[in-house]
């Protein structure tokens, strides 16, 4: 059995990880609220968008633009958004099986582009070729974070070199869900539920072909950015949530260790006391 320093000692080590923890409990609660309100403030933009591209999809075809195109090949990217960042439960390690199985399911020509460094960490260890990498957006991401990544996908998919491009991320569902998600960015398709609206619902100045033009690269840009943000307040939220958890594991174990002190403390009491009446009465 360990001694009673021993014992005072990994009930001093396990105090110090609790403080830690404790504080990057806080530290993720204070993040998450504004990267909640982010990511939830993003999705009517990204709905009102698709709403737009439905009603253009009504009177135009996949001739008006190259990002519309349909084409029969196998050469697809994902772009993969993980965290920079561990310590935020399985949350990464969700969204990379899940990237994973999607690629066993669906093989072929295949490429990823990871966003966060615990993505490319994850495809380098399962050997998945990687077109680009991109670092994280840090926990203040702007529209203009995103505007490289976009226009990289963009212009691969116009000129040819990629028949298709999904999106893998995590969404926010609530403090305690973060599900991973997969959805498919190029070709630009209009949500299904919103395909085909009749009785058109916007009038189109200068002409329908010419709003597409400025319309269809800033809706990829937008569709990545709410990746981003939905995938920050997952981070904020599972990292809260970890470290929860980190945190009351902690004080059982130094209930635990405290109990462990107490009785060898009184195990060595008690000998010490037989010690002295042995030596009284052999005296």
């Amino acid at each position: 059995m360990a001694s009673q320093r021993e014992i005072r000692r990994r009930i001093g080590a396990v105090r110090n990880i609790k403080q830690i923890t404790r504080a990057m409990q806080f530290v993720a609660a204070s993040k998450l609220k504004r990267a909640q309100d982010a990511a939830l403030a993003a999705r009517p933009y990204a709905e009102k968008i698709d709403e737009v591209l439905a009603d253009l999809a009504a009177v135009l075809g996949q001739e008006d633009h190259p990002l519309l195109a349909q084409r029969s090949g196998d050469r697809r990217w994902i772009v993969l958004v993980t965290t920079d960042r561990g310590l935020a439960g399985p949350l990464n390690t969700n969204v990379i099986r899940f990237a994973q199985r999607e690629i066993v399911e669906h093989p072929g020509d295949l490429r990823v582009i990871p966003v966060g460094r615990k993505g490319r960490e994850g495809m380098r260890r399962y050997r998945v070729p990687m077109e680009a990498t991109f670092p994280g957006f840090g926990d203040r991401p702007s529209f203009a974070d995103v505007i490289a990544l976009a226009r990289l996908i963009s212009d691969a998919y116009v000129a040819g070199q990629v028949d298709r491009v999904d999106l893998v991320y995590s969404t926010f569902v609530s403090t305690l869900v973060q599900r991973p998600r997969t959805e498919q960015l190029l070709p630009v398709q209009p949500a299904p539920d919103l395909e085909g609206i009749p009785g058109r619902q916007f009038i189109f100045e200068p002409a329908p072909a010419i709003v597409l033009e400025q319309l269809l690269p800033r809706y990829v840009a937008t569709r990545l950015y709410r990746a981003v943000l939905e995938n920050l307040a997952s981070e904020h939220s599972a990292r809260m949530v970890a470290m929860k958890n980190a945190t009351e594991n902690a004080e059982e174990l130094i209930d635990d260790l405290t109990l462990t002190y107490n009785k060898v403390r009184q195990a060595n009491i008690t000998r010490e006391m037989i010690e002295i009446a042995t030596g009284a009465q052999a005296s």
